[in-house]
């Protein structure tokens, strides 16, 4: 009997199929990718150190051909692939079925070079019957798969190589482009412009309470539709400059108080009552991009969270594929899930035919050809409930219910809509409308219900019911109330709507959407408020440059036409070197580009964002400095908080950073031991105090110290500030007669004997440590050089991965959660006194997808 070796990405993956197999098959895992381009010059061959292209990775002189390393530490476990294939007589590379998992697939053959029969074998669920049947029916490695992954790779390269410096050059050190990524910033810097430019309009309304004729406690809501024929405004009618249609009445207050007064004495009656039925189809099971959206709504996953999520449940043999962008079920599937409706719900909640989906799917995309769905037979959430973690059984209940609800019957109800009418003392004839639902039949709603992302929205599932009424009906009034609005800025977009906007441009694919949420975070361009993504001001001037020098780069057309390419090149239909020869040498090509237009760029036009002017018609303008945002009116500036949104960043906002920043100037008193005035001041990173003022032509700064967590500059007193002036305080001496010195330092409160050094639980002690309770403390074991000790903030509650406690801490680098396997430190507009459990989660999945990475 043949022996075989079978290599997979992933340990978890490795022991599934390992079960599944035969004694005479090993089942081994290559961790991922083992080699890759070069990611620093460090790891750039001796050999290709002095050529041009070296920088790069690529060879653009040779057909781009790739410079592919094996990292560091990556070559134990080469040697240990090596070791197995000695002793194996074929080969199956079972890596994922898409193109990166083909690509993995080549890198190990190119790597390994095995002298044995290689076999490709590919599924799409991790069952027994179907690893049995790709294990008998294996195919060869798919090498038009192989270039088009290899070609994006190389653009994701020359992109990101060649734009970044010019990043670094123009805006600040350690940005970083990408042709997904940047295009992604642009779309919520867009969002943003738009908020900044909106122009909010007021409105009113009336919202009246009624019941039909003597029928009192039969009341239902109805809102003042039109007066006098005309329709009345609601938020909709309004532009965002505030500007409303020509046809329809604005109300104002007074005009909207009077008409309700009018109107409480008033005889209304039904005018008209219109009811239709309607029928609502079921939606098609889940794509990537999908179940990206619905998780981020109904479970608040980030879709890094997700993916991550989804990867343990295929991995572990509970659903099919999940980079996917079809939506078609297989016969099987089908199968499955009418024999559970039928066992479930009833024979009545079947669709009488088998629902059939099929949907925009990119051509030679060669992403999963199926949807995501359960795989096997189908285990209920109840069962696999048992076996998984709470994020695992979460996430499968959505996938199984959208899966089986997409083979049930239609929803079927009735809408009603009502008009009442009154004449207001006034003379005014005024109408109110009201609408209702009934849902007279659920059909799928039973099983499933998608969320929206506008949280006043109705679903489809909520009805809202109407007293019997007929036309001529008399109304009785039991309340009018005057309301006043306010129209709002379009929302911002969460992850799951940026991913549903960025599929709709046809800006990146189904394997690229958690990887683009995570980066746009970790490289500072975005940050979150809630579930809402707010960009930075930096990502506002990286975008201007690119829009205003490179705007083919940032350009949704061109980057959808991109994407198309990259998969003629998948389909055969295109080939790679010259296809990249054009972009990247062409006319318009980016190498030209770069090295044109790097002298055009103006920084500080780039790095300005015009905000408006005072009242005396002065310039007041947001701009992006080397060390952070900061907003400017002639020569007076102040830093712009991380946690402000540049759309709150207003004229009188700018105004009253930089008054606050002059108010620093607060005076204590005078030190009595120097005779030097004491001040209270306000810099970028927070309030200080400040012993004397700079002498002029000189290098030495005054004395400095930064206030305490707990204190809050306006309460503080003199002998306050001269207490944190005193330090470092001089603690005492040890048998050695060496200091030791307590010091407040930029990670917290510590002690210091020499080079020794020792981080304090607070800060009181500070001021209170004595020199037995410093020597007691110098006396433990010494942590990691230069590292705090970690301070337990808050407790989260488990893990829904681990299962273990997670709790914020106080590190050397700032907050982070862990749940003492992994740490993964907070991002911007994240607040350690604030942030959840689900929060915390999203965190550690993403820290935990970047070491699976590595």
């Amino acid at each position: 009997m043949a022996k075989s070796l079978v290599i997979v990405e992933s340990p978890t993956k490795a022991r599934t199929i390992s079960s599944f197999l035969g004694p005479d098959s090993v089942v081994e895992s290559s961790m991922g990718h083992i080699r890759d381009l070069p990611r620093s010059a460090a790891e750039i061959p001796a050999k290709a150190k002095g050529e041009d292209w070296a920088r790069l990775g690529v060879n653009v002189d040779e057909g781009f051909e790739p410079l592919y390393v094996v990292p560091k530490e990556r070559k134990a476990h080469v040697k240990k692939l090596r070791d197995l294939i000695k002793d194996a007589d074929e080969l199956y590379l079972a890596t994922d079925e898409d193109r990166e998992g083909e690509a993995i697939a080549w890198h190990l053959v190119e790597v390994l070079k095995p002298k044995i029969p290689v076999k490709r074998m590919v599924f799409h669920e991790i069952t027994k019957p179907a690893i049995e049947e790709a294990f008998s029916s294996p195919r060869d490695l798919d090498d038009r798969l192989v270039q088009a992954q290899e070609a994006r790779r190389i653009l994701d390269r020359l992109y990101g190589y060649e734009v970044s410096p010019v990043l670094w050059k123009k805006i600040q050190p350690k940005l970083s482009a990408g042709r997904v990524q940047s295009v992604a910033v642009r779309v919520v810097v867009e969002r943003e412009r738009e908020r900044i430019a909106f122009v909010p309009a007021g409105y009113w309304s009336i919202e009246g309470s009624f019941a039909p004729g003597a029928e009192l406690d039969q009341v239902f809501s109805a809102t003042l539709h039109s007066v006098d024929e005309a329709r009345v405004a609601s938020g909709k009618d309004f532009d965002s400059k505030g500007k409303a249609k020509s046809k329809v009445v604005v109300l104002d207050q007074e005009a909207a108080t009077n008409l309700a007064e009018g109107l409480s004495d008033a005889a209304f009656d039904v005018k008209s009552v219109e009811s239709k039925p309607y029928t609502r189809k079921p939606y098609p099971p889940f794509r990537t991009s999908t179940l990206q959206q619905d998780a981020g709504r109904k479970l608040r996953f980030s879709s890094s969270r997700t993916m991550s999520v989804a990867q343990r449940l295929y991995e572990n043999g509970f659903i099919t594929y999940m980079r996917t962008d079809s939506v078609e079920l297989s016969d099987t599937a089908v199968s499955s899930a009418r024999g559970q409706i039928t066992k479930l719900y009833g024979d009545e909640y079947l669709s009488p035919q088998p629902r059939k989906y099929s949907g925009k799917q990119a051509k030679g995309a060669q992403e999963a050809h199926e949807a995501v769905r359960p795989a096997g037979d189908f285990l209920t959430p109840e069962q696999v409930a048992q076996s998984v973690g709470a994020d695992e059984a979460a996430l499968y209940d959505l996938i199984w219910k959208r899966t089986v609800a997409s083979q049930m019957a239609d929803a079927k109800g009735v809408t009603v809509s009502v008009r009442l009418g009154a004449t207001a003392t006034t003379g005014e004839n005024a109408l109110f409308a009201a609408s209702g639902r009934t849902i007279t039949f659920p059909g799928f709603l039973r099983a499933y219900v998608e969320g929206s992302d506008d949280p006043e929205s109705e679903l489809d599932d909520k009805e809202k019911l109407l007293p019997p009424m007929s036309e001529g009906d008399d109304i009785a009034v039991q309340r009018l109330e005057p309301t006043g609005h306010e129209t709002r800025p379009p929302a911002r977009y969460t992850e799951a709507s940026l991913v549903q906007r960025l599929e709709e441009l046809g800006v990146g694919r189904p394997s690229t959407y958690a990887s683009i949420m995570t980066t746009i975070q970790d490289r500072g361009y975005v940050f979150k408020k809630s579930s809402a993504l707010v960009p930075t001001f930096t990502a506002f001037g990286v975008v201007a440059l690119l829009e205003k020098h490179f705007p083919k780069l940032v350009d949704y057309e061109f980057t959808a036409e991109m994407e198309s390419d990259l998969d003629l090149i998948a389909s055969g239909d295109e080939e790679s070197v010259p296809w990249l020869t054009s972009f990247y040498f062409g006319d318009d090509g980016l190498k030209q580009k770069v090295a044109t237009r790097l002298d055009e760029i103006d920084p500080r036009l780039i790095n300005s964002i015009p905000i408006g002017e005072d009242d005396d018609g002065a310039e007041v303008v947001a701009r992006i400095g080397r060390y952070g945002p900061y907003v400017e009116k002639g020569d007076e500036r102040a830093s712009i908080p991380d946690d402000v949104a540049p759309d709150e960043v207003t004229v009188a906002k700018a105004l009253e950073l930089i008054e606050l920043q002059n108010v620093g100037d607060k005076i204590f008193g005078t030190d009595p031991d120097t005779g030097l005035t004491v001040y209270g001041k306000t810099g970028r990173f927070g309030p200080y105090v400040q012993l004397g003022e700079q002498e002029e032509n000189s290098k030495e700064k005054p004395k400095r110290a930064s206030l305490l967590q707990n204190m809050v500059l306006d309460e503080l007193g003199l002998d306050d500030a001269l207490k944190l002036l005193s330090l470092p305080r001089t603690v005492g001496e040890d048998a050695k007669g060496v200091e030791i010195l307590a010091l407040n330092g930029r990670y917290g409160p510590y002690i210091q004997r020499g080079d020794d050094r020792r981080s304090l639980e607070s800060e009181d002690q500070l001021f209170t440590l004595t020199v037995d309770e410093a020597l007691k403390l110098l006396a433990e074991p010494p942590r990691r050089r230069g590292q705090r000790a970690p301070q337990n903030l808050k407790e989260l509650g488990k893990d829904p991965v681990s299962g273990k406690a997670v709790t914020v801490r106080s590190g050397r680098y700032g907050p982070y959660v862990t749940d003492g396997e992994v740490n993964a430190s907070l991002r911007k507009g994240d607040n350690p006194e604030t942030i959840d459990i689900d929060r915390a989660a999203d965190l550690l999945a993403a820290r935990r997808d970047r070491l699976a990475n590595q």
